[in-house]
């Protein structure tokens, strides 16, 4: 299919060029994530039409935002990745999560919830609060998140506000600095920056363990946190 162009000599239109078409960025949000095969993809983006997948990863191909590979031997299988270019969408999606979560609203009888979808605008909370509210003085870089809908990691940069640097993952971390377990209310309130990171711990709507002891220490430290 012919590449289709709002043919404006301008930075925007050459961006939704590449990704303003239905489900492009819903898959980078997937890819984010790590390599998926074309079956997982096609099962965490429900509503999208095989024939729609298929064409919209061909695209991604074309425009330089993602690559086919096949997986080495025992696996017989090819995936799907981010290039470089592909994985600088991060901030952007992280923005559109900024300016979207205040209509998210409570979950409609039709939507669909994977617990991962929660990750984008999580990252930037997670690594402004560890980084100011370390537990006993070690630094935290992976995070692993329990919802009742499901598990997923992230991994946060050195810096604050590196967000380049953070990365996600679907499923358990294999060594987590530090273990959240709450519900996706509380999950959506932190994203709403209703309810911060550290009063929910402090009250108990958010429970956290880390380095395998329940982070009493951090919690008390949370009460009288602003952040």
């Amino acid at each position: 299919m012919p590449r289709r162009s709002y043919d404006q000599y301008c930075a925007v239109a050459r961006a939704l060029d590449a990704v303003g078409d239905r489900w492009t960025l819903l898959i980078v949000r997937e890819l984010l994530a790590g390599a998926r095969r074309y079956t997982d993809l096609h099962a965490d983006l429900p509503g999208v039409s095989t024939d729609m997948l298929a064409g919209r990863l061909k695209d991604m191909e074309r425009d330089g935002l993602a690559v086919r590979r096949r997986l080495d031997p025992p696996a017989a299988a090819f995936v799907y990745e981010l290039t470089p270019r592909g994985r600088a969408l991060l901030p952007v999606l992280t923005a559109l999560a900024d300016w979207g979560a205040a209509d998210l609203g409570a979950p409609r009888p039709t939507d669909a919830v994977r617990a991962h979808w929660f990750a984008v605008p999580l990252m930037p909370r997670l690594a402004r609060y560890f980084t100011s509210q370390r537990p006993q003085g070690a630094p935290v870089r992976v995070v692993e998140v329990r919802l009742d809908e499901g598990t997923f990691h992230v991994t946060l940069g050195a810096e604050t506000d590196a967000q380049t640097d953070c990365g996600y993952a679907d499923g358990p971390a294999p060594a987590p600095d530090a273990v959240l377990e709450l519900d996706a209310a509380a999950c959506a309130e932190v994203i709403y920056d209703r309810l911060s990171l550290a009063h929910g711990i402090g009250t108990g709507r958010i429970r956290m363990t880390a380095g395998g002891e329940p982070a009493g220490v951090t919690a008390a430290t949370a009460r009288t946190a602003t952040g």
